[in-house]
């Protein structure tokens, strides 16, 4: 049986390597699972939850199998399974291109960029835009891409992390509110809104505590937190971002446009909108709680076994 301490180690190690190499370019396993997914989705598809059922367990299901196959290799197969999940570094690669790119006027290539960090419709947006929309994507996908992860391989080791990036892929696949999955998504939305309850809030905490890191004050996040995350329509990303703007010192929300169509989020934080340099100080400010979070789980793993 893995220990708390393999489970520790296997963590730090696999976050090192995120760190060192990022996702790999190619034969990417995160990348096989979307294929496989959307071969899946061919066979499973029809417009009823049910049918969304069906697919998101077996798919989940089988993520896990597999997860739960690596736990004899130790800290090794979690480490390779921590680095398999991870998106920290790629994450803020891209927040700083996408900073560099508005910084020289570079519209077209900001746009291009985009859909790599979030699904919003990019030939919409301004320079004001597309910061904005990195930006919120970045508070978002800190909890997605690393805190989260982090907390289920914390839990549950490698079939916590596997299952955990399961759920989120899926619901990156499937989980929208447009005619061909408002039913057939349900079930991956909901399920992803369910695994990353604790792993938001515990990125909203980390958030507030490092906001000196960028000039920020605590305070300042904590209020935004709790005064503005409820109104937005996720009960997490409405955690992240809130407690983002706050340390920040900015305004996010607004009319955010997205290929199936538009919608009117609440305002979170007090401010002004974001800049570029807004956008380099909210890199920083993920990097710093992707540290923070790889610390907490693996000392959390070795207290609690």
């Amino acid at each position: 049986m893995q220990t708390g301490t393999s489970t520790a180690a296997g963590l730090v190690l696999g976050f090192v390597l995120d760190r060192a190499f990022g996702d790999p370019r190619r034969w990417h396993p995160v990348a096989g699972f979307g294929s496989a997914a959307s071969a899946l989705e061919c066979v499973t598809y029809a417009d009823r939850r049910s049918a969304g059922v069906v697919h998101a367990a077996v798919l989940v299901g089988a993520a896990t199998a597999v997860g739960i196959g690596l736990r004899r290799g130790g800290v090794v197969t979690t480490a390779l399974a921590t680095w398999t999940v991870l998106g920290g570094r790629s994450l803020a690669r891209t927040g700083q291109e996408m900073a560099d790119r508005l910084e020289s006027g570079d519209l077209a290539g900001a746009r291009a960029l985009l859909p790599a960090l979030c699904g919003r419709d990019p030939e919409v947006l301004d320079a004001d835009g597309l910061a904005r929309a990195a930006l919120e994507s970045i508070a978002e996908n800190t909890s997605d891409a690393t805190v989260a992860p982090l907390v289920w391989g914390a839990v549950a080791g490698a079939p916590g992390l596997l299952g955990y990036r399961a759920v989120n892929t899926l619901d990156a696949m499937i989980g929208y509110r447009n005619d061909r999955y408002r039913r057939f998504g349900w079930a991956a939305a909901r399920v992803d809104d369910l695994a990353n309850l604790l792993p938001a809030r515990i990125t909203g905490m980390l958030t507030a505590a490092l906001a000196p890191m960028v000039g920020g004050r605590s305070a300042d996040a904590l209020r935004a937190w709790q005064r503005d995350a409820s109104r937005h329509p996720s009960p997490n990303a409405g955690v992240v971002e809130a407690s983002m703007a706050g340390a920040l010192g900015v305004r996010l929300g607004g009319r955010t446009q997205y290929r199936y169509g538009t919608e009117l989020r609440p305002t979170l934080g007090d401010g002004p909108a974001p800049g570029v340099a807004d956008l380099r100080r909210a890199v920083r400010m993920s990097e710093a709680v992707q540290v923070g979070a790889v610390l907490t789980t693996a000392l959390w793993s070795i207290l609690r076994r």
